[in-house]
């Protein structure tokens, strides 16, 4: 009954459905830790016992910066999973599947061993970030287009782009011999939150949100592409039209999240599978749902990565968390036969 009613309501409100919830969860990941952070602290009032600026370095300089950062890369790559699946009609279709995370990998080691962040700092390996994720996007659509979006070829060719990416950073990690930039690309590759900076977390919620208001507005042209593109064409709607446009946004969102956080996988793939099979493939229902949905997975699975192993300063990767617990589920759907979902 109650996935009934969250099919029937329109985009405004699902969003003032979950936007309570997500801050909720928030609020959560922001309080909770190795030292509770009282409400009235969250909200800039003294607490009264002596530590307020113990208290406000722990909330602004750790806990707010980690629970932005998780709650953007929770939306940021669901919204990009349900943007490529859309772009190539494919359930299967994801940043990190495509290996578009892997070309976002790649910039970001370019931009760090050949001298980029030491010329133009965080915006150099920044742009490099989304210059790989762009270029792998283009790659990949370009090879599903050719290929009629045959499910096989789709995945091998993507496959293949993440290999050879992957293979060409670790090359230029082998040759830098960088101990520092080293220890960053290992960070790179499990993915965490844990060294969030509250101004970058900030930057990338900004684009996170103009991207998800962006996709917002085209719920009906990503319904029509899920048709195929003849039937878009006749519909109104041509495909090339708005594959620039999507890519950009995509290559934009994942350069940044990889960027920021490193290579986390699974959330595009399942977690749009999930909401999708429980309340249909229509976008302007689905895309509200998920992407917030993902910024709420991610930061309770960032809580429980940092609570799971009761030491100081140590825990579990938030991509390592994600891999855990989506993979498991992947194969679940993959043979529940559940996966393909758009009819």
């Amino acid at each position: 009954m109650m996935l009934e009613k969250l099919k029937t309501m329109g985009t405004m409100q699902l969003l003032l459905l979950f936007l309570p919830l997500q801050l909720l969860v928030a609020w959560w990941g922001v309080s909770s830790g190795l030292t509770d952070i009282p409400m009235s602290a969250i909200f800039g009032m003294p607490t009264g016992n002596g530590d307020d600026a113990l208290t406000a370095s722990i909330l602004y300089e750790l806990r707010l910066p980690r629970v932005l950062l998780a709650l953007c890369v929770g939306m940021g790559l669901t919204l990009s999973g349900l943007i490529m699946q859309a772009i190539v009609q494919n359930p299967l279709a994801d940043p990190y599947v495509l290996g578009v995370s892997s070309g976002a990998y790649f910039g970001t080691a370019a931009g760090l061993f050949l001298g980029l962040g030491s010329l133009f700092g965080a915006i150099g390996i920044g742009a490099c970030s989304f210059a790989g994720a762009l270029f792998v996007s283009v790659l990949v659509i370009g090879f599903a287009r050719r290929e009629n979006g045959d499910l096989s070829n789709l995945l091998l060719g993507g496959l293949a782009m993440g290999l050879v990416f992957s293979s060409l950073a670790g090359f230029l990690v082998y040759k830098a011999s960088d101990t520092e930039g080293m220890e960053s690309i290992t960070f790179w590759l499990m993915g965490s939150v844990a060294n969030a900076s509250l101004t970058q977390s900030l930057i990338l919620c900004v684009v996170v949100v103009a991207i998800f208001l962006y996709f917002m507005t085209q719920s009906r042209v990503l319904n029509i592409l899920l048709l195929g593109r003849d039937t878009a064409i006749t519909l109104g709607v041509n495909a090339k039209d708005h594959l620039t446009k999507y890519l950009l946004c995509n290559g934009l969102l994942v350069g940044l999240i990889v960027y920021n956080a490193g290579m986390i996988g699974f959330i595009g793939l399942v977690l749009p599978h999930i909401v999708r099979s429980l309340l249909g493939a229509d976008h302007r229902v689905l895309l509200p749902a998920a992407v917030m949905l993902g910024g709420m997975t991610a930061v309770l699975l960032d809580l429980l990565s940092r609570s799971l192993i009761p030491i100081p300063g140590v825990e579990i990767p938030l991509g390592v968390m994600f891999a855990l617990v989506g993979a498991p589920l992947f194969i679940y759907l993959v043979f529940r036969q559940r996966y393909n979902v758009f009819m």
